[in-house]
């Protein structure tokens, strides 16, 4: 029997096309048809260092707002900095960012938060920008499964 793996969802869902991803990524997991993974889904307001300890991968999806990451996921980062810094070096991440724009200040200040913590990086981070799109809900399922699918192999 395969070893329990823990996925932490870190979701952002402050309007009905974010809620629609997140549901998404939750749906996307029992897709998957994986039996040995975990899958903790909250919002970063409710997530807390416990969670992130706890945590085999994470995936974080994020919205754009004034051309930087959502504040409540900058406030997710800053409360699980210094606690987790030592202890989840290496621990694998992905994310996806619901952007009007171009997305390109949420996903550099991503990147640089994560480079601090020292997390490894599953794929670079997915940039839905522009008007809404059906095709993302294919993006973000398609993340979701991967990194389920890794997870549980042991390949992350």
């Amino acid at each position: 029997m395969r070893e329990m793996k823990n996925l932490l969802l870190v979701l952002h869902t402050p309007s009905d096309n974010t809620q629609r991803l997140a549901e998404v990524a939750k749906s996307a997991t029992q897709l998957a048809d994986i039996d040995n993974v975990t899958v903790i889904a909250k919002t970063p307001l409710q997530t807390q260092v416990e969670d992130v300890l706890k945590a085999d991968a994470i995936i974080i999806g994020t919205t754009e707002n004034f051309g930087y990451m959502a504040g409540l996921t900058k406030d997710f980062f800053e409360r699980i900095y210094y606690p987790v810094l030592e202890q989840k070096q290496g621990l694998p991440v992905a994310c996806y960012i619901r952007a009007g724009l171009d997305g390109t200040g949420s996903k550099r200040a991503v990147e640089s938060i994560v480079t601090g913590l020292r997390w490894r990086w599953i794929q670079p981070p997915l940039v839905l920008k522009g008007e809404w799109s059906s095709a993302f809900d294919e993006q973000v399922a398609e993340l979701t499964m991967a990194v389920c699918a890794g997870l549980s192999l042991s390949i992350l």
